[in-house]
């Protein structure tokens, strides 16, 4: 088992930013590819960003690309994301999500383990 367990969301104003935290326990941290997926309200889970198990290659969704950042630091059992540029659409829960893939499955039904979740709410 690996249990998640994100914070930093918040409320911020339109062009603003956040970074949003995953701390990791349970498993060996480095076998998994990470990521974060978001809902938002009456929406599907979607995929927003993954990174590898070593952190070497990160994916984005069209919609971030540019704008979001993923990282990880594997002695700290943490995967960040930093938010730029913020939109009134980015506002969303934002789940933590691992598995054993390789760079994490794009489809939420398949993910491993998620997180509890974080509000990200932005202001026009």
């Amino acid at each position: 088992q690996v249990q998640l367990v994100e914070s930093g969301g918040g409320l911020v104003q339109a062009g603003g930013s956040l970074k949003l935290s995953c701390a990791a326990s349970g498993r060996t941290f480095s076998n998994y590819a990470m990521g974060w997926f978001r809902q938002a309200p009456g929406k599907e889970r979607e995929f927003v960003t993954a990174i590898t198990w070593s952190g070497g290659v990160t994916f984005y969704a069209d919609s971030v690309k540019g704008r979001f950042t993923i990282s990880r630091d594997n002695a700290k059992d943490t995967v960040y994301l930093q938010m730029n540029s913020l939109k009134p659409e980015d506002t969303a829960v934002y789940f933590c999500a691992a598995d054993r893939t390789y760079a994490l499955s794009r489809v939420a039904r398949a993910i491993d383990y998620w997180g509890q979740g974080t509000q990200v709410t932005v202001s026009s």
